[in-house]
This record gives structure tokens, sequence and C-alpha cells, in this order.
């Protein structure tokens, strides 16, 4: 189902009883009204606790949905399964029990993020205008550093190791320091810059740093006078925003959506500006996920992960299959932690980039022009994946990018 046949999703749906559907007769549209008025209905029974009635909503959501089938029910068994994991954790002994298994390997994470930055140009072309824009305006800078806060990925790292290289008074001194509470992943990368480096005949260091975001220190980043410093976040700063900010989420409850922050974030904007940066890359996911209450952040989640199901449907059509698989339980696990997750346990706090605005404004940064290839080409680089829902829009200083009319993702550029 593509994007102009998506049922709209609005808390205007009416949230009644759930009704039994005749699963033989009814046809995809139908369906897929179905499963989101069960979906939200689900939503507001596991908000207030009355298990029953969810327990029959998620019954219906069964019968309805599919991992094989089309957009609407895959995107509806991810979320009936994460709220199925949200009741259980009511009962902490059973949660445990059903989720004692071998800790999963850190690989099958990695190959979805390779895959769906493959066959999507979310990342790809979000990595082409942070290159270009660390070319424009370090070309005289001849002691760089650069700090990954989290993607470790090659893909990013060589072009732009390629790019410095051509610098007008010749390659300057790089050095990479990679942020990554993956051990095998720095551990492959780290080798791979070097090698690239040598053969440019480039000075070069690569700094390894094993830790999760939020134990990073400034000390461990061993910045030095002299170095035109710049820092990247690609899909990871918000995990910052995690706080203890349990509430009692009924369906009534008032909305909020202000900016707020953590305790973290705040410290760890005030780190990164008394480094000084000439630049602080941005990469965010363009949604609101980090809404207090359950059923709000649930209705954007549908939003939102619907779109990028509809992309992914495009992208791989109707038959299921391997990659479609991986990439799909990547945004399952998103959608669960959303879902499931309250607390300081709730990492996947995505927010709109006017909030970042507002939240990088007040910590003393300002944004920086981001440099592009003429627009018509921009169009044209996301569209060379073969499909024509694809959308480059230029806003308040940030390149979006677009599911048809729906931004996903955002990226900004920041300084001191």
């Amino acid at each position: 189902m593509d994007s102009s046949s998506r049922p709209e999703v609005t808390l205007s749906l009416t949230l009644s009883p759930c009704p039994t559907p005749q699963e033989s007769t009814i046809k995809p549209e139908e369906r897929g009204i179905r499963l989101i008025q069960l979906l939200l209905t689900c939503a507001k029974h596991a908000s207030s606790g009355n298990l029953h009635r969810a327990d029959e909503c998620l019954r219906q959501i069964s019968s309805l949905s599919s991992l094989t089938g089309d957009s609407m029910q895959r995107l509806a068994a991810r979320f009936a399964s994460a709220l199925a994991i949200r009741l259980v954790k009511r009962w902490p002994g059973l949660y445990k029990a059903l989720n004692h298994h071998p800790a999963q390997p850190k690989q099958e994470p990695d190959r979805a993020r390779t895959l769906f930055s493959k066959a999507f140009p979310y990342l790809g072309f979000s990595y082409a205008i942070i290159a270009r824009t660390l070319y424009q305006l370090m070309t005289t800078e001849r002691l760089i550093h650069v700090i990954d806060l989290g993607s470790c990925d090659s893909k990013f790292w060589v072009p732009l190791i390629r790019s410095c290289s051509t610098f007008p008074d010749g390659p300057p001194h790089l050095k990479v320091t990679c942020v990554n509470s993956n051990k095998q992943a720095l551990d492959k990368l780290g080798p791979k810059l070097v090698k690239e480096a040598e053969a440019l005949d480039m000075p070069f260091q690569f700094h390894p740093i094993n830790v999760n975001l939020r134990d990073l220190t400034i000390d461990m980043l061993k910045v030095r006078s002299g170095e035109a410093l710049a820092l990247i976040s690609i899909l990871n700063l918000h995990v910052l925003l995690a706080e203890d900010d349990r509430v009692d989420a009924h369906f009534g409850a008032k909305k909020n959506d202000s900016v707020k922050d953590s305790k973290q974030m705040g410290q760890f904007l005030a780190m990164v500006k008394s480094m000084s940066p000439k630049l602080f890359f941005l990469v965010e996911q363009e949604a609101d996920h980090n809404l207090n209450r359950l059923v709000d952040r649930f209705v954007e989640g549908l939003h939102y992960y619907s779109a990028i199901f509809d992309s992914i449907d495009v992208t791989y059509g109707s038959i299921a299959c391997e990659e479609r698989l991986i990439i799909e339980e990547m945004f399952g696990r998103d959608i669960e932690d959303m879902v499931a997750n309250e607390g300081l346990e709730r990492e996947e706090r995505h927010e709109r980039y006017g909030k970042w605005m507002v939240r990088f404004g007040r910590s003393g940064f300002k944004p920086v022009h981001l440099w592009c290839i003429p627009m018509e080409d921009a169009e044209q680089m996301v569209k060379s994946y073969g499909r024509d829902g694809y959308k480059i829009v230029n806003e308040r200083a940030s390149f979006m990018i677009c599911w048809y009319d729906r931004p996903l993702y955002a990226i900004s550029a920041w300084t001191c």
C-alpha cells in the first residue's frame, strides 16, 4: 500500500470496543483502517492498565496482521508485538523468564544498518552533505580532528578521507576519533582507514573509544590545542534524552510536547561547547517520539513508520526476502523501545528538527549553512535509488529527506 492510499492515522478515529472483522472477506483498505483502529484502542487499554481489553485487541490484530503481508500488516505486527511486551513487563518475573536467552550478536544490527544504507538514500545523502560541508569549511586547516559519535561506518569515512586528500594545499593531518560501544566495529574500521590514508600518503591518526555515548568524558576525546574540531552524530544523540520521566499516562492526560532536556543532554552539550568545535553535524529522525503519553507517541510512531514501511515496500516489492526482514527487525527494535519502555530504559526519543534548533540555540550554538550540490542534483541523487517518492526539502538551515510529503530524516550543522 503506497502513501497515497494509506489510511490517515488520527486520534479522531473511534476508540470503540474491538469488533470482530471477517478476515476472509475484508478488503486491504478496510483491513488497514481496522488495524489502525485496533492498534489505537489497544494502546489506550495498555496505557490505562485494562489488560483484558488490550489482550482482546491483540488477538484480533494478530488475525489481521502478518510479518510477510502488505506494509500495513507488517507495521501492525511490529506495533502489536511492542504493545504485548509492554503488557508482559508488568510481571517482571514472567518477562525475564520469556527473555532468558543468550545475548544477541551485535553483527545483526550492524548488518541491518549496512543493508538500509545500501537500499535507501537516507544515510548516503547525509554522508554526502556532511563530507561536502567539511571540505568547504575545513579546506584551509592543516590539523583536523573529527569525532564520530557512534556511526562507525566505513562508507562515510573512506570517501571523506579521499576528499581531504584533495585539499588545494595538500592533505591535512587528519585525526579520527570514533566512539562506539561495539569493539568489533572499531577493530574492523581502524585498520581499513589507516590503510586508506597510507595509500593517499596522508598523515593520519585513528583513536577508538569503546564506550557508550552516555559514558563519554572530555578526557577520553584527547582534543588538543590547534586542532580544527568537528563532531558528527548520525542517529545517535537522542539517546541522551533518556531520563526517569515515568508518568501515569492515562489517555486523557495533558500532552507534554515542550522542549525538554535530560541532565545528560545538558551536560553533553556543555562539554561540546567547552571544546569550541568548528562544526557539529547532526542527523536525526524527523519524528516526535519523546512524548510522555504512550498514546501520543504511539500515534506519531504510526505516522512515521508507516512512511518508512511504505518506502521499504516499494523498494523490495510484495515478496518477502531476508534483507527486508532484517531491516524491518531493526525498525521493530526501535518501535519496541518507543512503545514498551519508560523512563531511563526508553532510548529511542526522536524529536523534530524544530526542537533540536531550540535545544542547540539555548546551549550557545548557531546554525551553519550546509554546502550542497544544486537542489536539482540533490533530488537526482536520492532518485538514483530507483524511486520517485523521495524528496529533498531545505528548511531553516537544514536538509530534510522525505518520502513523498513526509520528512523522515533531518541533517543540520552547528558551530559555537
